[in-house]
């Protein structure tokens, strides 16, 4: 263990369903602890190789415990570990926690850092509440402890350190749009991915080329380089990428997922288009779209694919809307979120000495 910081403990899931932007935040905000002369360890129910082989090459500990996902069971095997490391902290990331599950944490005198999007849970009495969303609101959590403090908005975005390295950059932005990003999320269980593909056959600007980026654990990656074979398109299939930054640095505009990725898109100055895959992703896509980051396609099932391809061409060719939206991303989001964090976590460790 280190001496400085102790450690940090990290209960968090990845799978097809829950896809990956849960762990990827997660891991911005243990590469700040670690930089910072602190330990992580993080503690998984569902199995995952893709996830666990990031999190051991970046030097952290991954445990599983053996219980159903948000349970009452997860909480107390996830205390006891926090006990048995000496956890300065407990951050919970996921859907399926809900105020029970943060009880159980509190009641044990642990810290409790809880990451959260769009107030799922009927109770906080979390320490700490994080939610990195544009449209973050303290309405939110209305029903929180109340000694809960409250991170909101976008000043709290959790960037990992491939991105960091890409501060004050200086994007150029040509007139006609060629090099575009795919990228539907670390899971895509209803392969929406291949309604984006699709739609890019309509494509019709020369020099035009495409990176799809799809999770390690997608089920449909054979099935997506077939098509793409098939139908002739100028399109690389890149599966399980350790640094998105590059691609998002070479992209001149990205379709993606209204997940984790629109913050990562918008800090690198890359126009977006979202398609809105989970329920959850709704709200934010269109805070982003009214406010002019992006465009919000909406859900997924509702898009026909001429719909699709127009506005792809639209962007494309529209350089001062791309301008516009590359500006508002990189002025909204400097990349010190999880730094912040960290140190408001560190001047913060009242309730548990380790």
């Amino acid at each position: 263990m280190s001496l400085d910081n102790g450690v940090l403990l990290v209960r968090v899931d990845s799978g097809i369903n829950i896809g990956s932007g849960h762990v990827m935040r997660c891991l911005a905000l243990a590469q700040a602890w670690q930089d910072d002369a602190g330990d992580v360890v993080f503690v998984l129910a569902t199995e995952s190789p893709n996830a666990e082989a990031r999190l051991t090459a970046e030097g952290f500990e991954v445990v599983y415990i053996n219980a159903k996902p948000g349970s009452a069971e997860d909480a107390r095997l996830t205390t006891k570990l926090a006990h048995k490391y000496g956890a300065s902290w407990v951050v919970v990331d996921g859907y399926h926690f809900d105020g029970d599950y943060q009880k159980i944490i509190k009641e044990a005198g642990l810290n409790l850092l809880f990451i959260d999007d769009y107030g799922h849970a009927d109770y906080y009495p979390a320490d700490i509440v994080l939610n990195q969303n544009i449209h973050a609101d303290e309405d939110l959590y209305r029903n929180r402890a109340s000694y809960t403090k409250l991170l909101l908005g976008t000043r709290y975005v959790l960037l990992r350190r491939e991105f960091l390295r890409w501060q004050g950059y200086k994007r150029e932005m040509p007139d006609i749009a060629r090099n575009m990003l795919v990228t539907m999320g670390g899971g895509d269980p209803q392969n929406v991915t291949l309604k984006v593909l699709q739609a890019l056959k309509n494509i019709d600007i020369d020099g035009f080329e495409a990176v799809c980026v799809v999770g390690g654990g997608n089920p449909h990656y054979g099935a997506l380089k077939d098509f793409v074979e098939t139908a002739n398109l100028p399109v690389r299939i890149e599966r399980d990428v350790k640094d998105m930054s590059q691609l998002m640095a070479w992209a001149d505009v990205a379709i993606t997922a209204g997940g984790t990725t629109c913050w990562e898109l918008a800090f690198m100055g890359v126009p977006f288009v979202i398609v809105v895959l989970a329920e959850n992703q709704r709200s934010a896509a269109e805070y982003l779209d009214n406010l002019g980051y992006a465009v919000n396609l909406g859900w997924y099932c509702d898009i026909s694919l001429s719909g699709l391809s127009e506005v792809i061409m639209d962007l494309l060719l529209d350089k001062k809307r791309r301008i516009d939206m590359s500006w508002l991303g990189q002025v909204s989001i400097d990349g010190s979120g999880a730094k912040r964090i960290v140190n408001l976590l560190t001047k913060s460790m009242v309730n548990y000495e380790c």
